[in-house]
């Protein structure tokens, strides 16, 4: 096990094997796990991202919906179509 400059953790697959419980444990607390073979990074862990929907901005559209000025009219056809 090796910490990299930017924090993350560096693991070997067979030392991740040996101590899984701990590195899920540090990765659930927020940490970065780099898994390597070879010295080569195969796999990264971390904790999934926050599943919260981001939040409406009320006036984020403003100026970019149109609405057709006959809108809120019916076509004659359509009315007689729906009398019968």
């Amino acid at each position: 096990m090796a910490k990299t400059p930017s924090g993350s953790i560096r693991v070997g697959v067979r030392e991740l094997r040996g101590n899984l419980t701990r590195y899920l444990r540090e990765a659930s607390q927020g940490a970065s796990i780099l898994v390597t073979s070879q010295d080569t990074i195969i796999a990264e862990i971390r904790a999934p991202a926050p599943s919260t929907p981001a939040r409406r901005q009320p006036g984020a559209l403003r100026g970019q919906i149109r609405i057709a000025e006959d809108f809120d009219t019916f076509p004659d056809a359509m009315l007689d179509a729906m009398e019968r």
